[in-house]
């Protein structure tokens, strides 16, 4: 048995372990290897080693009783309070390294919109609408010059989820050293697809961390969504509210993922 305590320090994700007993060589060496571990690997071995955490402790409280129930209940605090500072340390992470990229892009995404805003753009039945504003952010970001195109995902309805569609911004950009172009994906309403009305308060702040609108790679928006999802999870497990599918990762993933199908915007 163990706790995990993930925290940001100059700008690594270290991980601390207190371990009680001395059963757990397998999961000392995971923990060695993580420190050369990329953004999704990081992300993925933060994951693996809270769903053994939780995993071993139910095999404990079903083998101990009672005796057990109260025990947890004096150190569930604690537990709780680390799991969201993980969460917390992890988002921070991802999003300082966000921030380093597609720099001109989000400033001129940034600058359309608000000169977008300030004048009436929208002409449809819905007054302001994100869907107006993509179609003016795509043609505006054409003229100057970008490879920018309106893209709709598809995904058929199966037993797992419902079918929908969702639709973004796609941008194949030009990097130095590659001649390998780069994609980019501007989502508009990124905050909003996470917001979840009778979420706990450690979600709602997790939440409030997150851009408003996601201008970015694909990977840093994957893994973004991992954390979400999962803390999602968590929240609603808290709250004992059912969570729907269209809450789960799986589903999330879908209105971006690039194996779906898309129809490009034409003027």
């Amino acid at each position: 048995m163990f706790f995990l305590r993930e925290e940001l320090k100059m700008g690594k994700l270290l991980h601390e372990e207190k371990a009680f007993g001395s059963s757990n060589n397998q999961q000392n060496k995971c923990f060695d290897k993580c420190k050369d571990f990329n953004l999704e690997e990081k992300v993925l071995s933060a994951f693996y080693v809270q769903d053994h955490f939780e995993e071993a402790n139910r095999g404990f409280k079903s083998a101990s009783g009672d005796d057990y129930e109260d025990d947890e209940s004096d150190s569930r605090p604690k537990e709780r309070a680390f799991y969201w500072e993980s969460q917390q340390a992890l988002l921070q992470e991802i999003e300082e390294r966000y921030s380093l990229t597609a720099q001109k892009l989000r400033q001129e995404v940034r600058r359309i919109l608000e000169e977008a805003r300030e004048r009436e753009f929208c002409r449809c039945t819905k007054p302001s609408s994100n869907a107006c504003l993509r179609r003016i952010l795509v043609d505006l970001l054409s003229k100057k010059g970008f490879n920018a195109s309106l893209c709709t995902s598809k995904w058929k309805r199966t037993k797992k989820f419902p079918g929908g569609t969702h639709e973004y911004i796609e941008v194949m950009a030009n990097s130095l050293g590659r001649k390998k172009q780069i994609l980019l994906l501007i989502e508009l309403e990124f905050r909003d697809q996470f917001k979840i009305a009778k979420s706990c308060q450690e979600y709602t702040n997790l939440v409030a961390q997150l851009p408003e609108i996601y201008v970015g790679k694909l990977d840093f928006l994957n893994a973004i969504v991992r954390i979400l999802c999962n803390a999602a999870k968590k929240s609603m497990k808290d709250k004992k509210i059912y969570m729907g599918p269209w809450r789960k990762k799986s589903f999330m993933e879908m209105k971006w993922s690039s194996s779906l199908e898309r129809k490009p915007f034409e003027q």
